[in-house]
């Protein structure tokens, strides 16, 4: 093993408890995207007590700073989101969340507390590395249009301006103790989708005096399943799903108007607008066919993410040479979204995942539910990679 490896493990664990506190601070104070006041003056405080007092604001509650090496050389950033969930947690532990409604359910309490062991960790080892780190503690992952959108507007990739971004994120389906890397595509965009179709109501028994928006709202819904299974090129992964029909409340009772709303995920750009026109123009004509109209209203939503393929390849390497290959997983693609891949699509980057799984702890739900939580030694794991990751990259 390096030295530099011995020595960034051995930091990972002298600063283990700290940051497990930090993780547990966090959890128990979450705040919803956009609302991130609290978290970020805790972070401040933090980087302060390290002896890191260069950082800045971006977006109201982001922030920013940079660690310089022992000499000028290129410049990579490192990104943790720090927003939360409306989800009333489930989880009987000490550190459960006060603020009713709100969780870390998504794993960015880790994602935060992870990036300030980095910070820790670095900022003890400036001698063993050239260039600059740039670290970025961003807000509103969860919520559309994407923290990652704002600060790029903001100008979080300028001054200096990064050469790569390495992102990390839990992964509850990979046990504690291995991470998962996946070169090229790796993350759907995604778009909402808001239908109102809109009829004319009546008793549910003279078909002859109304316009039936249900009936329209199945046609519409039955028909738009074409834009996957026969207009989209199959060799590219498409999704398009409806999570939502509001109409009526009564049997024998017509509506005057049905909404629906769904969400489209594909990988290829091109694409992803050809078939939110389709959707606009199916929802149009079938409602206008069968006497009725409908309304389309379609939320940009996250790009698709794409991970460097040189760059990837490089961090898969590394983080063998870190854990050790049989630590290291392939992933497969992943139609969820995520507002990292903003940063994807304007500097070479590398989103990868944390092991956080561990069955005999009981520590095995998903992301995004009321009883998701982790085991709180894949910190360990994740603050030394990401630190090996980072000077890796500076130093090759």
């Amino acid at each position: 093993m390096s030295d530099l490896i011995q020595k960034i493990k051995s930091l990972s664990e002298e600063y283990f408890e700290e940051i497990l506190e930090i993780r547990r601070h966090i959890h128990a104070n979450p705040e919803l995207s956009f609302q991130e006041h609290e978290t970020a003056n805790f972070i401040e405080n933090k980087l302060s007590e390290f002896g890191i007092t260069n950082f800045e604001r971006i977006a109201d509650t982001g922030v920013t700073f940079c660690l310089e090496g022992r000499e000028p050389g290129k410049t990579i950033a490192l990104r943790a989101d720090i927003d939360a969930l409306p989800i009333l947690e489930a989880n009987d532990v000490s550190y459960k969340s006060k603020n009713d409604g709100v969780m870390h359910a998504c794993g960015h309490d880790v994602h935060t507390s992870n990036l300030l062991g980095v910070a820790k960790i670095l900022s003890q080892l400036t001698d063993q590395f050239k260039g600059t780190i740039k670290f970025i503690f961003q807000p509103a992952e969860e919520k559309s249009p994407g923290g990652a959108s704002i600060l790029i507007k903001d100008g979080v990739l300028e001054n200096p301006v990064p050469e790569r971004i390495l992102g990390q994120h839990v992964m509850p389906l990979i046990p504690e103790g291995k991470v998962g890397f996946r070169p090229g595509k790796y993350m759907a965009s995604a778009d909402e989708i808001y239908l109102t179709i809109k009829g004319k109501g009546g008793h549910a028994a003279m078909p002859e005096t109304f316009i039936d928006p249900i009936a329209i709202a199945g046609q519409i819904i039955v028909s738009l399943q074409q834009i996957v299974s026969r207009i989209a090129n199959p060799k590219i992964p498409s999704v398009l799903s409806f999570g939502k029909i509001e109409g009526g409340n009564i049997n024998n009772v017509i509506p005057n108007e049905v909404k629906i709303d769904g969400t489209f995920r594909t990988f290829d750009e091109t694409w992803r607008k050809e078939a939110l026109q389709k959707v606009r123009d199916i929802s149009t004509s079938i409602a206008q066919a069968m006497g009725g109209s409908c309304e389309v209203h379609i939320a940009p939503g996250y790009p698709f993410l794409v991970n460097d393929e040189q760059y990837t390849v490089k961090n898969i390497a590394a983080a063998k040479e870190y854990m050790g290959a049989e630590n290291v997983v392939d992933l497969g693609l992943w139609m969820a979204a995520e507002d990292f891949a903003f940063y994807t699509h304007e500097v070479p980057g590398c989103f990868y995942r944390l092991g956080t799984r561990n069955e005999s702890k009981g520590i095995t739900s998903g992301v995004h539910t009321p009883t998701f939580n982790v085991d709180e030694n894949a910190l360990k794991t994740g603050m030394g990679l990401m630190s090996y990751l980072a000077i890796h990259e500076l130093n090759s």
